[in-house]
C-alpha cells in the first residue's frame, strides 16, 4: 500500500548528517536512510518529524525548515512524496531506535545510527555510495545546504 508522504529529518551537526541503518529480517539486507515516516492524523508536519526523530534516533530535535519537497522519487515503492526537513539535535544521544508500527517492526529493525560527513562523500562507504536512493538524496541535501 502506498502512503502519500514520508516526512524525514536531515539532522545536521558539525558538518555531519545522521543516517539510520535498517536491516530486513527476512533477507538480512541492510541499507541507510534518513529517519522518518508517516504523519498521524492529528499531527502537524513538524510534530511528525520531531516524533519520528525521537523514535528512530533517541534525539529530540528542533525542526528548522523544509529543505526538499520531492514528488518524483526514483526507486521508492512505499511513498509517492518525500518532505525532508532540516533538524538540529537539542537533547538526547544518537542511538538506534524503533518503529512503533508492528507491521514495520516485523519486517525490519534499526541496527545502527551513524554520522556522515557532508563535506566529502569519500568516507561514506559502498553501502551508501552504491545505494540508488540515499546517495542521490544526500547529494541533493548537500547542494541545498551549500556543500557542493
Amino acid at each position: 500500500m502506498k502512503r502519500e508522504t514520508r516526512y524525514q529529518g536531515a539532522i545536521i551537526g558539525n558538518h555531519h548528517i545522521l543516517l539510520i541503518k535498517h536491516c530486513e529480517h527476512a533477507t538480512g539486507r541492510a541499507y541507510w536512510l534518513l529517519p522518518g515516516g508517516g504523519r498521524e492524523a492529528d499531527e502537524t508536519e513538524e510534530a511528525c518529524v520531531r516524533r519520528e526523530m525521537h523514535e528512530e534516533t533517541g534525539l529530540d530535535v528542533a525542526v528548522e525548515r523544509l529543505l526538499l519537497d520531492e514528488d518524483d522519487i526514483p526507486f521508492e515503492t512505499y511513498y509517492t512524496r518525500l518532505k525532508t526537513y532540516l533538524c538540529r539535535a537539542v537533547s538526547g544521544s544518537a542511538e538506534p531506535g524503533y518503529d512503533p508500527e508492528s507491521d514495520s517492526a516485523q519486517q525490519h529493525s534499526i541496527a545502527e545510527v551513524r554520522w556522515f560527513d557532508l563535506r566529502s562523500s569519500a568516507g561514506w562507504g559502498d553501502c551508501v555510495t552504491d545505494d540508488p536512493l540515499i546517495f542521490p538524496l544526500l547529494h541533493r541535501i548537500r547542494a541545498v545546504l551549500g556543500y557542493g
